[in-house]
């Protein structure tokens, strides 16, 4: 290392309250101190500058002050609270930093030395009169990075004062003490070592690291004996394989420096790429209070502008029609995306089931089969998990159920157990090989492909089932405004929601964690069933005793739709009772809303006018419009 401008004298920084691990340094000005000994030179790194205070009081003129971020230091009359600046050599005062100021300072500078620019790291450490880190740290980097292991571990012992400083044993976690971390230090520092050795052929020097400094730290003896196994590898590259491991040089030790710096307080050294870690946090945070964000996050900061706020415009979102299905010639009661988003099944009172083909690039959907014979009209439809099959349900009156072959269009079950029955909703279990069935008339079955009855529960009448993926539990809303789970393995039932109201549908989110109930007169409410708590209410759908089935949807499913009785759809935020979006076009009620789960973009709607309608974003997007919301939103903070 080598001084960058002009440095006082020798002796160590001034030490603050806050002990020896502060981010600032006395500095004076970036002039030399005139009792410096000739010849003398400062090693310092990024601006770690020594106090200039020894020098000035050996022999430089009374002019000359000792200033930390332009305070003077104390001591003598000489010492004014100004520095020697500005043209002319006229007195100019300079404000003290804060400590925000002080760690933006140390931010930036680490930024700037992870490009490369060194030297501006020294001009601005040395202006701001701030240290990137405490020296201690910046020789242990040096140490790390130069593979020198011994001088390494010796630094170790000059950091632990400084870990038991009253700044670092705040940052510590209660699992946390002084002396295990050190003891995790060193031995990330030893196992480096060993590898290296074992990557350079030196086995019994490696053996001597595993035997005489590894083991006895008596830290991690289950990783010692994974380590002891990599000296049966035959060559480097075998090494590199099993360890997992870049190979001696730059990349693995630059992890390594990684993984220690996450046990060292900030004050002490910053943690790794600190300043992109909470520039990509306040990118995620505005993505996750866009109400219209609905894309895969990009974790990339190069993807995203940190000069404006992030913006989603409404025209970027599915409140549009892109297009109307009118193939079916009565009232339309399902709409279901295939589980890979190509297909789209909605079945009607005019006792056909219609599925539809997505095309890829345009999301328009074409006429693919029409399946035929439901003589009681189609109420719900389930998909099989592997999209083969196809399970359509008919209303309350209807004790059958067709089980269809999508791709052949083929009746592969039509299946009855009595005339008495009525059988109106149905689940895949997660296997793809049974489902579940019933009805409000007391029959609750699970069958196979070929309709043959596996098992039964008495006296359940089911208004809505669904599997969860353990492929052991089915949850069932019944005529008692709950939903109860079932095993058909032990023959078990618990109850997890209860509501006050007849439960006309509900749906599951992918993660199993929340269901999604339309509840008679009350509208939509979304429940915790892990916590079996109700966690929203949402506002504005119109919502008597018909059934109507509301989804999740949209990118990771942060949006929840719904049908009407009063036309509309409408759409909400996870997050927010009221609703962001409200659909018009459908001109009678609105049976059921539909997301496509590999299309975020895309959602479907069923109603009682005969129609389909397929929502998108609007046809033509006008990317100046939305950029110029951005810019305003950002701008208006300066008008």
């Amino acid at each position: 290392m080598q001084a960058n401008g002009a440095g006082g004298g020798q002796q160590p920084p001034p030490q603050g309250p806050a002990g020896p691990e502060l981010g600032c340094l006395s500095a004076q000005n970036g002039e030399a101190s005139s009792g410096s000994a000739a010849g003398e030179q400062l090693a310092h790194a990024n601006g770690l500058l020594p106090s200039a205070s020894a020098a000035n009081s050996s022999g430089s003129s009374p002019g000359g002050l000792s200033v930390n971020n332009g305070v003077p230091a104390a001591g003598g009359p000489g010492s004014a609270a100004a520095e020697l600046g500005g043209s002319g050599g006229g007195l100019k005062k300079k404000k003290r930093l804060s400590q925000s100021d002080e760690d933006v300072i140390r931010l930036i500078g680490q930024h700037l030395h992870g490009l490369g620019l060194n030297q501006t790291v020294d001009l601005l450490m040395q202006e701001s009169g701030c240290r990137l880190e405490h020296p201690s740290a910046t020789k242990f980097r040096n140490h790390v990075m130069e593979g020198e292991w011994d001088k390494a571990e010796n630094d170790l012992n000059e950091l632990k004062p400084l870990v038991h400083s009253p700044h670092a044993i705040v940052w510590l976690t209660a699992s946390q003490t002084i002396l295990s971390m050190l003891d995790r230090m060193k031995f990330l520092l030893l196992q480096q070592k060993y590898l290296e050795y074992l990557e350079d052929g030196k086995v019994l020097e490696a053996l001597q690291v595993l035997r005489c400094e590894l083991t006895p730290l008596k830290y991690n003896t289950e990783r010692i004996h994974v380590l002891s196994g990599y000296l049966m590898c035959s060559h480097a590259e075998d090494l590199r394989a099993k360890a997992e491991w870049e190979g001696k040089g730059t990349a693995s030790r630059s992890k390594l420096l990684d993984k220690l710096q996450t046990y060292l307080p900030p004050s002490v050294m910053l943690p790794p790429r600190r300043l992109q870690n909470l520039l990509r946090q306040a990118v995620e945070l505005q993505r996750d209070r866009c109400l219209y964000h609905n894309t895969k996050l990009d974790n990339n900061l190069d993807s995203v502008s940190l000069l404006i706020d992030h913006v989603c415009s409404r025209k970027q979102f599915p409140c549009y029609t892109q297009q109307i299905l009118t193939e079916h010639c009565n009232e339309v009661w399902f709409c279901k995306f295939s589980n890979d988003g190509t297909k789209l099944a909605t079945g009607s009172k005019d006792t056909t089931v219609i599925i539809w083909q997505v095309d890829p690039d345009t999301h328009q959907l074409k006429l693919l089969k029409t399946l035929e014979g439901h003589a009681y009209g189609v109420s719900y439809i389930a998909w099989s998990p592997d999209d083969n099959y196809l399970v359509a349900c008919g209303p309350d009156d209807c004790s059958e159920l067709w089980l269809w072959n999508v791709q052949t269009g083929e009746l592969r079950t039509k299946m009855s157990q009595s005339h008495e029955d009525s059988l109106t909703s149905v689940a895949w279990n997660p296997d793809g090989k049974r489902f579940v069935t019933g009805g409000q008339r007391g029959q609750f079955y699970q069958c196979d492909l070929d309709g043959n009855l596996l098992d039964s529960w008495e006296g359940v009448r089911v208004q809505c089932l669904w599997c969860l993926s353990d492929g052991k539990t089915v949850l069932a809303s019944d005529t008692h405004q709950r939903i109860r789970g079932y095993n058909f393995e032990d023959l078990t039932d618990r109850n997890i929601v209860q509501e006050d109201h007849p439960i006309m549908s509900f749906t599951i989110s992918k993660n199993g964690r929340l269901a999604l109930l339309n509840v008679a007169t009350q509208g939509v409410h979304l429940w915790d069933l892990q916590d079996r708590v109700l966690v929203r209410k949402y506002q504005g759908v119109t919502q008597g005793f018909y059934t109507i089935h509301s989804c999740f949807g949209g990118h990771n499913e942060d949006f929840i739709a719904s049908g009407s009785e009063d036309h509309k759809v409408y759409i909400w935020h996870k997050r927010s009772e009221l609703p962001i979006a409200e659909l018009t076009g459908h001109t009678r009620t609105v049976n059921c809303v539909s997301w496509n789960p590999q299309i975020p973009s895309m959602m479907a709607s069923a109603s009682d006018d005969g129609t389909v309608r397929l929502w998108g974003p609007a046809p033509f997007i006008d990317n100046q419009d939305i950029e110029g919301k951005a810019i305003s939103a950002y701008t208006s903070r300066w008008l």
